[in-house]
């Protein structure tokens, strides 16, 4: 295949570029998987002004990516739950987007006061919220209760006086596929 420059033709004295289709291989052993996207955002403790900011970021982002509505409503849900926990419970942190073909990886990690029961705090309405969140309207026991049931997997490591990592992964579905 023989290309040129627009304007240009055979007999404009240029030399004539030849262009060919790059090679396609499988990728080896030794291929290191890359995600497409890896996005933080910094999470300040007892910041109720900024509170959200991360998680709606994230939802423009999947929005801009031109996701499944019923995915980013379910991510967002659970990027609100646990920012929101960081903001009342944890001291700073960070939540964390990852975007591979198949699936999103949504990331909090904190270094506050940890979890010392996580079976306990899984249940539905079990809460650690003092007076002044709940005066907030917060603290009904329905983080991680939301985030398990809004996200395909779930990994909850804490131990108290040692902060948290909640690591949720939402499969992305073929095109034309719905939840």
């Amino acid at each position: 295949m023989l290309a040129t420059l627009p304007g240009l033709t055979e007999n404009d004295n240029l030399p004539l570029i030849n262009a060919r289709p790059a090679r396609i291989t499988a990728p080896s052993e030794n291929f290191k998987h890359m995600s497409q996207l890896k996005k933080s955002f910094h999470i300040k403790s007892r910041d109720f002004i900024r509170a959200g900011e991360a998680s709606i970021n994230i939802q423009n982002l999947l929005k801009s990516m031109d996701f499944d509505p019923s995915l980013i409503r379910r991510v967002a849900i659970c990027g609100y739950e646990s920012e929101m926990n960081v903001v009342m419970h944890g001291g700073d942190g960070t939540l964390s987007i990852e975007v591979d073909s198949d699936r999103l990886i949504l990331e909090i990690t904190d270094d506050g006061p940890g979890i010392e029961d996580i079976d306990l705090a899984m249940q539905a309405g079990y809460s650690t919220a003092n007076d002044d969140h709940r005066e907030m309207g917060f603290g009904a026991g329905m983080g991680l209760p939301n985030m398990k049931k809004n996200s395909d997997r779930i990994q909850v490591d804490s131990k108290k006086d040692d902060g948290t990592l909640v690591r949720m992964i939402f499969f992305i579905p073929e095109k034309g596929e719905t939840d």
